[in-house]
């Protein structure tokens, strides 16, 4: 069974720093794309920030770029968010995912066919 499983989420002030992690588990994605999405109360998914299979392009959402960093170990099976500098409304449920092909890249969610059950993080101002 493919699962992929997030951590590292909780309670932050504005201007503080967390890192999200990504295990998974069933399979390699050595091959695929990963990315990390997130959900606010009320909003829409929304795209944060991807990484290629062998971790050479990142593309970032314009809301995180110069203070989310993506990365990925294929040693461990696991791709990371740091996030710095935070602002409250970056206050979600950060979901990783996997592309579903290899070669499938981007900000459509419809890249990615496995998903994390997501992690909240929270910043207060």
């Amino acid at each position: 069974q493919v699962q992929l499983v997030e951590s590292g989420g909780g309670s932050v002030q504005a201007g503080g720093s967390l890192r999200v992690s990504c295990a998974a588990s069933g399979r390699t994605f050595s091959r695929n794309a990963m990315a990390w999405f997130r959900q606010a109360p009320g909003k829409e998914r929304e795209f944060v920030a991807s990484v290629s299979w062998n971790g050479g392009v990142t593309v970032y959402a314009d809301s995180v770029r110069d203070r989310f960093t993506v990365s990925r170990d294929d040693v461990k099976n696991a791709v990371y968010l740091q996030m710095n500098s935070l602002k409250p409304e970056d206050t979600a449920v950060y979901y990783c995912a996997a592309a579903r092909l290899p070669g499938v890249f981007g900000k459509n969610p419809n890249n990615y066919s496995y998903w994390g059950q997501g992690t909240q993080v929270t910043v207060s101002s």
